[in-house]
């Protein structure tokens, strides 16, 4: 067999496994009390590092991204403290994505005065250096910020569970689904570089890959 990567048995394993990240209506509701330190880092840890990728990815710097973040936190504490996201009505995710959205558009209205004061200063320079470069970047405030930040959302879910399926197997069989799954490697490749037989690519293939479903199908219905 050839070494080509098995990309579409890939990448439907992928696509079973989409989900959301655990919005897990408990930790939410533990935000009320401010005085719970350890619910607020953790709810931090779990988002912070989401929104800032989504936000890098729009166009924006790590120092604006960054910015976007803290802003996006602050904005979420606020609505949160003030009851204005009840976990019984609609969708964390689409609730946390209104509150980055508005932030990263701040950014780039920011970044677009400030081009505006330097093109004033290069008032003899061409057009096409002149341009801003919020005008060159993706625009964050229709249907491709949208899927984005759904593509964003599912590779999380994917780390996620990854994460949690490489605590429940052994490292061997991990390394096997991760090498054959994963990156697409031929049977043949890894059993030249496994020094594994058939037998032990497939058992570690169908193993692990019921347990990935089974742990992306418990986040999904976290977010129900």
């Amino acid at each position: 067999m050839s070494d080509v990567p098995k990309v579409a048995e890939t990448e439907e394993l992928l696509k079973e496994t989409s989900g959301s990240p655990p919005t897990r209506k408990t930790l939410i509701e533990k935000l009320d009390n401010w005085d719970d330190w350890a619910s607020w880092d953790e709810f931090y840890r779990t988002y912070s590092g989401f929104v800032f990728h989504v936000a890098r990815k729009t166009g924006l710097s790590d120092d604006e991204a960054n910015d976007v973040v803290q802003e996006t936190f602050i904005g979420v504490a606020k609505n949160l403290q003030k009851k204005k996201f009840d976990t019984s009505l609609g969708s964390f995710k689409s609730f946390l994505l209104n509150q980055a959205r508005w932030r990263i558009l701040d950014q780039f209205r920011r970044r677009k005065k400030q081009q505006s004061r330097e093109a004033n200063l290069y008032a003899d320079e061409t057009d096409e250096r002149r341009t801003a470069p919020i005008d060159r970047c993706a625009d964050p405030n229709g249907v491709a910020l949208e899927k984005l930040w759904e593509k964003e959302w599912q590779d999380k879910v994917m780390d996620i569970a990854l994460r949690r399926v490489r605590a429940l197997v052994s490292p061997r069989q991990f390394q096997i689904f991760s090498c054959y799954v994963l990156k697409g490697w031929s049977p043949e490749r890894v059993k030249k570089e496994l020094g594994v037989n058939a037998a032990q690519v497939y058992l570690a293939k169908h193993r692990v890959g019921r347990i990935l479903k089974r742990e992306a199908a418990k986040l999904a219905e976290t977010e129900q």
